[in-house]
């Protein structure tokens, strides 16, 4: 390409583009250049000073290189290539006084703070830093700020270096943080002393550079050299973010984002990261049978074998909750089907179509966000179902995309088009005939809930007919972390889930905590916490939850991932899979594996795509076939954002989070 231009860092030439700021340019020549304010997805600060670098032939001061470009150096003399020096004895000196003047006023703190480990500040005083002190004035201090029950404040450290208040203004979308004060008298605050409202605020605990912003739950609990650390995927939602989990013995202490730009980029929501500690309570961790109206501890012996004396000749229904792997769906489904009965995953009463891959995927990826230039939602609430999608789509309405809502109004943090609340809104957008849009970028997202109410077809077959009107991509959005895999693998009754109840004598429960189930049927529950499923039970068979099992989730645009056991389940708990496959021996309708990688092996076999780990198949474009739209409005299916699963629910955090939530919500407005 013509438009490159050359560049010589530290006597290596390379070709870079000239839109590049200059730390960008050393590292792809894969030079290290440290640095404190600057961040990859925020915006320029340029107030460290930490990655200053020499321009031969420029200013006879060093250069900040996170704010100036490639294209703004000159030449040299006879037109050879501007030269940049990152390891001289300019930038040595600069470094060590950036360094020196950071640590001024920073407190000693190291051998109390929870950063000690993984601080920049320290790894960067070690390689750069200068190994005494000038300084005998006393230090600054600092009053520690009230930010909720996420974020623990010591104010004391912060180094101002603002990547907290970018992140939350520009990323989350809430204006709260700032900075006040000049001098030394300048502080990072919250104005009013607000806590923070914003359902990805954990992010910044990631983001600070030293130990100005810590986790509160996990504070004091745990060194990073002390814990194990599994890279898995996260099932609070249905993106299926990439997470990292920190185990200390079998406990997990903690949960931090991994990059992926195709999916979380690299954040990730304060229920993923903070649920951990629901994983502690209320856990199943031995079977049980109901005997005279009263569920009592039981043998697996004894619970398998009530499970498999009540299902034979009975018309059984598997209920596919939504945390659960594909593998454990998928043997759910070759049990139930192969005992004459029939398997349901769509557990909210979403009208999906079985088998059309476009009607509950879509054809648009996550990463297709980035460059829409029109964004139109339909009944769902991004903010609230996927908050990190959510921040995606407020990157493309800062970079000029327009958005446009047809449903429940909310405050999604960014400015957006309301065309109303019902169907006839919906109608009006599918039926028009759109020139003007057709030459641009643009995505439908449609929300689960647009399409659980009883037309909820017929609402999908209008949103996909306004795609193809706007030569739009589709998303469906979903709720439910295993619902898409199972899907793909067919665990569907033909008239959704009302009909599958209907009539159902033997009901297996494999997680599915948010089903209301009638008197009158067998229930078997296989979860992983006591929450609502397992009340109802007759017979509880104790799974793993997803930190403890190796799995395949599907997530919303599509992508199989892969979920690695982090720890094992407490007590006497088995993996999904596994209850399934000595159930089935029990029923006397054995499974044909006897392992996790043959039982993959199988599901493979049905499903091709699930092998393509980590990549988006294409889907064919199939209609659906277009019906008459009811009357209803649009009603989103998430009211509270924190407690919506069982682990979440076990979560005292959650709660705390909700109860917070629930007050702010109901707070009175002052009379004017």
């Amino acid at each position: 390409m013509s438009d490159l231009r050359k560049i010589i860092i530290d006597d290596q030439e390379i070709e870079v583009d000239p839109r590049l700021t200059l730390i960008q340019a050393c590292e792809q020549a894969g030079i290290e250049v440290p640095r404190f304010c600057y961040h990859e997805r925020l915006s320029i600060a340029g107030n460290c000073r930490m990655c200053l670098v020499e321009v031969v032939g420029g200013p006879p001061k060093p250069a900040a290189s996170c704010a100036m470009q490639v294209k703004d150096l000159r030449p040299g003399p006879e037109g050879q290539p501007p030269v940049v020096k990152t390891n001289s004895p300019m930038v040595k000196k600069a470094r060590e006084g950036v360094m020196e003047f950071l640590l001024i006023n920073h407190p000693l703190d190291c051998p109390i703070c929870d950063q000690g480990g993984e601080c920049d500040l320290q790894d960067q005083a070690m390689a750069y830093g200068v190994d005494f002190s000038r300084y005998r004035e006393p230090k600054r201090a600092s009053d520690d700020l009230n930010l909720g029950p996420l974020v623990e404040t010591h104010m004391t450290r912060c180094i101002s270096c603002t990547r907290c208040v970018r992140f939350t203004t520009e990323v989350a979308g809430l204006h709260q943080m700032g900075q006040t004060g000049r001098g030394e008298d300048a502080e990072i605050t919250s104005y009013l002393n607000q806590t923070l409202d914003s359902n990805m605020q954990g992010n910044i605990i990631d983001l600070c550079p030293v130990g100005a912003l810590v986790s509160k739950p996990y504070a004091f609990t745990a060194r990073p050299w002390e814990l194990t650390k599994t890279e898995t995927i996260d099932v609070m939602d249905a993106l299926g973010s990439n997470i990292r989990v920190d185990t200390k013995g079998r406990e997990v202490m903690r949960i931090l984002p991994r990059n992926h730009d195709g999916v979380n980029e690299e954040w990730i929501s304060d229920k993923t990261r903070f649920v951990w500690d629901g994983l502690r309570r209320q856990r199943l961790d031995r079977p049980y049978v109901r005997v005279d109206g009263k569920l009592k501890p039981a043998s697996w012996g004894e619970a398998l074998a009530a499970a498999a004396t009540a299902m034979k000749g009975k018309k059984v229904l598997g209920l596919v909750g939504d945390l659960v792997p594909v593998e454990a769906a998928f043997a759910l489904k070759q049990l139930v089907e192969g005992l004459g009965g029939s398997v349901e995953c769509r557990t909210d009463g979403a009208r999906l179509p079985a088998g059309n891959r476009s009607g509950y995927v879509g054809t648009a990826s996550i990463a297709d966000i980035d460059d829409a230039e029109m964004i139109q939602l339909i009944g769902t609430n991004p903010r609230v179902e996927a908050p990190v999608l959510n921040a995606r789509i407020r990157k493309a309405w800062l970079n000029g995309a327009t958005i446009g809502l047809v449903g429940e109004a909310a405050d999604l943090t960014y400015d957006y088009v309301h065309v109303g609340t019902d169907r006839a809104a919906l109608e009006s957008l599918s039926s028009k005939e759109i020139g003007a849009t057709k030459d641009k970028k643009s995505i439908v997202i449609v929300g689960q809930g647009a399409l659980r109410e009883a037309d909820g077809l017929s609402v999908l077959a209008h949103a996909m007919k306004l795609a193809e009107n706007s030569n739009s991509k589709l998303m469906i959005l979903h709720t439910a972390a295993s619902r898409v895999g199972a899907m793909d693998i067919g665990a569907v009754t033909e008239g959704g889930l009302t009909a599958a109840l209907d009539g159902a004598e033997v009901i297996y429960n494999l997680g599915a905590d948010e089903v209301e189930i009638g008197e009158g049927a067998f229930v078997i529950y296989q979860g992983s916490h006591g929450d609502r499923g397992a009340h109802r039970a007759d017979v509880i068979l104790p799974g793993a939850a997803y930190t403890e099992e190796n799995g395949l989730f599907v997530n919303t645009e599509g992508r199989p991932q892969l979920a690695l056991r982090a720890g094992f389940a407490p007590g006497e708990a088995k993996e999904n899979w596994a209850i399934l496959r000595a159930l089935s021996a029990e029923a006397g309708a054995q499974l044909p594996y006897d392992s996790l990688a043959q039982l993959r092996q199988k599901l493979v076999a049905e499903v091709p795509h699930l092998a393509a780990i980590d990549s988006v198949p294409e889907n064919a474009w199939t209609a659906v076939e277009i019906d008459s739209l009811g009357e209803a409005t649009f009603k989103n299916v998430l009211g509270d954002f924190y407690l919506t699963n069982p682990i979440a629910r076990a979560s005292q955090v959650m709660g705390e989070l909700a109860a917070q939530a629930a007050a702010r919500a109901a707070a009175p407005m002052a009379a004017e």
